[in-house]
């Protein structure tokens, strides 16, 4: 009888839990080095950050966790992020995961699960354009 394994989910080729803890960590210290992206945490709790973004991340790549914050929308409401800022945001994460034993195929696949999320943070109250 030839039985094929099935294949394992994104949470699980990053690692599970662990792997996204250290994911999030390394992509979050590239986030707040960046001089464009800082000012939108000053003030933000750095371990709340961390976790919730963990939980974000295990339930968009198929873990266990659900997510439990503030909806995207609320948690950018009047941030004014442009999409050049969100572009570095995903910059610094494909950087990350490029730091990482994954395919390819499977950073654009976590990239594409994030950006599903773009809409939510642009309509949260985008700067207007002259």
């Amino acid at each position: 009888m030839n039985r094929t394994e099935p294949k394992m989910n994104l949470f699980d080729r990053i690692g599970g839990t662990a792997g996204v803890n250290r994911i999030v960590g390394q992509f979050y210290t590239k986030v707040f080095a960046d001089p464009t992206l800082r000012p939108y945490f000053e003030g933000v709790q750095l371990d709340k950050l961390q976790h919730m973004q963990s939980e974000f991340f295990s339930s968009a790549l198929g873990g266990p966790s659900t997510y439990s914050g503030r909806t995207m929308q609320h948690a950018h409401q009047g941030l004014h992020i442009h999409p050049e800022q969100f572009q570095a945001f995903v910059g610094h994460l494909f950087e990350t995961l490029q730091e990482h034993d994954l395919t390819e195929e499977d950073r654009y696949a976590i990239i594409a699960r994030i950006n599903t999320s773009a809409d939510d943070v642009f309509s949260s109250g985008i700067a207007p354009t002259e």
